[in-house]
């Protein structure tokens, strides 16, 4: 991925490591348990990958970590065991490169998990070296966290040893060969610290590309405490997916994840909201607003969100316009994995009031894909690769 010009016609392939491939069993898949999905599991895919047509791979995260998504992180510097071995990691990593493939991983610089050793100590000692990786509003049991999630508590990057054991981190793991990162919830640390992360990561490592993820969605006002991202109260009354939080990564990441574009693809296909006329307005008018270079990846679906499918009624039709609006776009396409094989859910995660999210999680379908809409992606990341996309301006 040695330019962002590169990924304009490509395709990524998101996949979510303990769900995708490996695990020998699919019971209890709507429990937040570990299913067994792991990285040798995802190199033995790598042919299907390729077959497909992709040229990304993006992984959720591998490091150490208390819960089955790999989120919650208690080792920023190691390799889960449910996940795999750090030669593993080195394994997919090569075989992602000789199969013509670049890798990027998740990257979660805003939080822990509260099992974290570093926040034990804190926790247990006020005169700890690690106090101040945290905000204790009222110690031992009051701290801010992301969001509202107490599970995993906030790093203080403000403080310089622990925006060091973060960026050498990312360093580390850029270090074995990783072609880039898609940023966790970067609306949680400061722009100062985004200026800083990257301009020490691309020192060293200029080719990597960073993607950002800049949502608002969900987010409550006495949240907005947690939050650290400028003008923050301006941009959440401006929506969840607004331009204007977009743009405040524009000249510091080399994109973010475009939410703007899933809204209206949602509005124009599913809701009938919006006509095709009124559809190309809005995305010029959006695309307008960026700088050519700055990458706004699209994306139909992904793991914090009902599947397109599902959203759809389970229209298969509606996926199959839909993939052909999403792959047709001057953009970076990605795909969550399953949607290429016709995944769905049968309850919104919505409706249920704990890890609903596990609904968009289930078990990769390789037993039973639809074989149709397979080839029919398989066809339009093809000609995404062959076709150089214009929006008039």
């Amino acid at each position: 991925m040695n330019t962002l010009d590169g990924m304009k016609q490509g395709t990524i392939y998101h996949v979510f490591i303990d769900r995708y491939a490996g695990f020998h069993s699919t019971k209890n898949w709507d429990q937040p348990i570990f299913l067994g999905g792991n990285i040798k599991g995802i190199i033995e895919k790598l042919p299907y990958m390729t077959d497909l047509g992709i040229t990304t791979l993006w992984i959720s995260p591998f490091y150490k970590t208390s819960a089955y998504h790999g989120y919650h992180i208690t080792d920023f510097y190691q390799v889960d065991p449910h996940f795999g071995t750090l030669d593993d990691i080195k394994e997919l990593i090569r075989q992602s490169h000789k199969n013509n493939l670049h890798i990027i991983a998740d990257f979660v610089p805003n939080h822990c998990s509260k099992h974290h050793p570093f926040f034990i100590d804190a926790q247990h000692n006020k005169n700890s070296e690690y106090y101040d990786w945290f905000t204790f509003t009222d110690w031992p049991d009051q701290y801010l966290c992301f969001l509202s999630v107490r599970d995993i508590p906030k790093l203080n990057l403000n403080n310089p040893a622990a925006r060091d054991h973060i960026v050498n981190a990312a360093k580390y793991w850029l270090s074995l060969g990783l072609d880039g990162f898609r940023l966790d919830h970067v609306i949680g640390p400061s722009n100062g610290f985004w200026e800083h992360f990257t301009k020490e990561i691309k020192h060293k490592f200029p080719s990597t590309v960073l993607i950002g993820e800049a949502w608002m969605m969900g987010i409550k006002r006495h949240e907005l405490r947690t939050l650290q991202v400028r003008h923050k109260y301006r941009k959440w009354f401006a929506g969840d997916s607004s331009d204007s939080l977009f743009k405040e990564y524009i000249g510091t990441l080399d994109g973010v994840l475009d939410f703007k574009v899933q809204k209206l693809m949602k509005q124009y296909i599913i809701n009938k909201t919006l006509s095709e006329n009124t559809f190309r307005k809005q995305l010029r008018k959006h695309y307008a607003q960026f700088p050519e270079q700055f990458s706004l990846p699209t994306f139909l679906d992904n793991h914090d969100m009902d599947r397109f499918l599902f959203q759809a009624g389970n229209d298969k039709e509606k996926l199959k316009k839909a993939a052909a609006v999403q792959l047709s776009l001057p953009q970076p396409a990605i795909i969550y994995y399953g949607t290429e094989t016709g995944m769905t859910q049968t309850t919104s995660q919505w409706k249920i009031p704990t890890n609903g999210d596990l609904q968009a999680r289930a078990p990769m379908n390789w037993e039973t894909p639809d074989k149709e809409l397979h080839e029919i992606y398989k066809k339009l990341i093809q000609k995404k690769r062959t076709t150089s996309h214009k929006i008039k301006r």
